[in-house]
């Protein structure tokens, strides 16, 4: 199944050089969770903060049980900081 994956602001560095912009289309396994992708791509879990499903907020708990679908949109952001 495919899934694009989102990796955005300093985070766009875990994905490999042939990329377009900060996505990836991947063939996946069907069962392959959310948390399974983060550690693919060795983004640290402190990194991973906002992370969405299609525009749906999956909180850190769930990320190893959330399964993906085929054409699922996994996105990412670090923490935000500023003033």
């Amino acid at each position: 199944m495919k899934v694009a994956f989102k990796l955005f602001a300093t985070l766009t560095d875990y994905l490999p050089p042939d990329r377009k912009g900060n996505v990836v289309t991947l063939d996946v396994d069907e069962g392959t969770r959310v948390q399974d992708l983060i550690d693919r791509y060795q983004v640290p879990e402190k990194l991973a903060h906002l992370v969405l499903v299609n525009g749906v907020f999956i909180p850190p708990q769930q990320r190893r049980a959330h399964a993906l679908k085929d054409n699922d949109e996994l996105a990412v952001w670090p923490p935000v900081a500023g003033g």
